[in-house]
């Protein structure tokens, strides 16, 4: 049961971190050689080191973001170092337009994480967004 409440803190750092703009804080989530891939929603795919600050680069176009999580599947390899996680999410985010109201673009999906038992914790050696839904794109 503690590996499952720890798995879901990373879930929660790594959407508060997202939303916030804590980048540094998804140094907590990430093992440093951990593969994301946001292209299904129109990211980039590459290693932590190149993701994280393109990241820092392009979400503050959105400067109000705010994720739900929802279910959360975890599926352990014999071992139990290492887990598959599924984590439904919805993440509407407001883009101002600069002379008119601001565009609500909102994607709904599940995060799939290869989340992995490190000496700091669980962590997430893998990301990859896949999108289930959007709306305002």
């Amino acid at each position: 049961m503690s590996d499952r409440l720890e798995i879901q803190e990373v879930l929660i750092r790594y959407t508060r971190a997202i939303d916030t703009g804590d980048w540094d804080r998804l140094d907590t989530v990430f093992t440093p050689d951990a593969a994301i891939d946001y292209t299904e929603s129109g990211g980039i795919a590459d290693t932590y080191a190149v993701v994280k600050p393109w990241l820092a680069k392009h979400l503050p176009i959105f400067p109000l973001r705010m994720h739900t999580l929802g279910q959360v599947e975890i599926a352990y390899d014999p071992t139990g170092d290492e887990a598959d996680v599924a984590a439904y999410f919805h993440n509407p985010m407001i883009m101002p337009t600069g002379d008119g109201p601001d565009l609500l673009i909102e994607f709904g999906g599940i995060y799939q994480h290869r989340m992995v038992r490190t000496v700091d914790g669980w962590r997430s050696r893998a990301l990859r967004e896949e999108i289930v839904w959007k709306r305002g794109i």
